[in-house]
């Protein structure tokens, strides 16, 4: 499969995925960690995802302390393509900085945003949505974004409610995005799915980097014009990114083009898991071993290690500890050495909590 002309796969790889500590911290978040045993990384899943659209044209973008661990994760990627942020600066700074390199190297250039730290087995379907969305951004000034198909009614996730076909005379599948929403509680959730009219919010955007930056121009100039001055100096890099404006890319250029008709979506078939917190890890990883009362205990670790009796849920483990789990449903026990983390799998959103707690209270060691 050839790679598509003027495309940019560009992949965030920033956060601390706080609601999967004391596994995910800020010096080893969760993106640098294999959590589908597959023996990759979710950053080097991503890198091989990309791989058949955009082959040498990738950009990774990800914190300056990260920078180290990314390169050796991934060794074919070019020095120079690989973008260190000298402080957390949220999305919109993050791919706002790909696109505006990428709009002095290639005008033409279409970049597509894909987050190191998603889950996405399907390559076949994913690839297949990327190029129909490539192919969108590169003939229409539209921000397309790519809709996946719910399977639940989700409250953890964003939606997109898609309009009409955007080509009606067309075979292809792109729709007009009516409007972005935000995590909906339960029944609305489930009003979502029964319409059909509604899409997961992945967080996959594909657009020309020179519209993306003109579009941020309209809602926030200073951050469109600090980030293109970094891209004509980049020397400037570390004098001009503390100012920048910090906010996500969906509330600063998303929503707004929305509103304007600007954005487009391609309805994506394809699995998706943004593995936010330990029950989706658990859900992800599917039924572990049966213990000696039939139920189930998913491990990610050294499962030699773990003993389970009349229990379920996930154990991740860390050390060469002994863990042993009795009598407990739908438990997450976590074991990293210096932290240790018991809760269950309908708290586990609560887990950032902890990590606010732990923040407040200075422990910094363990973050």
């Amino acid at each position: 499969m050839t790679d598509i002309e003027n495309f940019w796969a560009v992949i965030p790889a920033g956060g601390a995925g706080t609601r999967l500590w004391p596994l995910s911290r800020k010096g080893a978040p969760k993106f640098l960690h294999d959590l589908t045993r597959s023996g990759r990384s979710l950053l080097q899943e991503t890198w091989d995802r990309v791989q058949p659209l955009a082959a040498d044209r990738v950009l990774v973008v990800t914190g300056a302390a990260h920078r180290p661990a990314v390169a050796e994760q991934l060794p074919g990627l070019p020095d120079d393509q690989l973008l260190a942020e000298p402080s957390p600066r949220d999305s919109m700074a993050a791919i706002g900085l790909a696109a505006a390199i990428l709009e002095v190297r290639d005008p033409d250039a279409v970049l597509g945003s894909f987050a190191a730290d998603q889950v996405i087995e399907d390559q076949a379907g994913f690839l297949a949505c990327v190029r129909e969305a490539a192919e969108v951004a590169a003939a229409r000034d539209v921000v397309v974004t790519l809709g996946i198909e719910p399977t639940h009614p989700a409250t953890g996730f964003g939606y997109i409610r898609s309009g009409e076909l955007l080509d009606p005379a067309g075979s292809g599948t792109a729709r007009t995005v009516e409007q972005f929403v935000e995590k909906p509680d339960a029944a609305t959730a489930a009003e979502y799915l029964a319409s059909g009219r509604y899409r997961w919010n992945g967080g996959m955007f594909v657009v020309r980097a020179s519209f993306l930056l003109d579009q941020l121009a309209i809602s926030h100039p200073d951050l469109a014009a600090g980030l293109r001055a970094i891209a004509a100096e980049p020397t400037r890099l570390d004098e001009l990114w503390g100012d920048l404006e910090k906010i996500a890319i969906d509330h600063a250029v998303a929503e707004p083009a929305a509103d304007r008709g600007l954005v487009a979506t391609v309805p994506g078939t394809f699995d998706w898991d943004d593995v936010g917190d330990f029950d989706a890890l658990a859900g992800l990883l599917g039924k572990g071993a049966k213990d000696g009362e039939g139920h189930d205990v998913t491990v990610l670790g050294d499962a030699a290690r773990v003993r389970t009796l009349d229990a379920s849920g996930i154990v991740v483990a860390g050390t060469d500890r002994e863990v042993a789990v009795i009598g407990l449903d739908d438990v997450v026990v976590v074991d990293t050495g210096d932290a240790l983390l018991v809760t269950t799998r309908s708290r586990a959103q609560d887990v950032k909590k902890i990590v606010e707690a732990l923040k407040a209270d200075g422990v910094d060691g363990v973050l």
